[in-house]
């Protein structure tokens, strides 16, 4: 087995793991059940006072 065909085979395993991660980020993110998480972290910085307590 050469350099070339091992790169080779590297690289399509890389693609296809990065794209089954990206996948399934997509999917958690949007799956119905996380809907309240992420609406409340969108939340976050628009609550509370920023200003240092003295």
């Amino acid at each position: 087995m050469s350099y070339d065909i091992l790169a080779h085979y590297i690289k399509i395993g890389g693609t296809v793991f990065f794209t089954g991660f990206f996948t399934l980020a997509i999917i958690y993110a949007l799956w119905p059940k996380n809907k309240s998480r992420f609406d409340n972290a969108a939340q976050l910085p628009l609550e509370g006072d920023d200003r240092p307590k003295v």
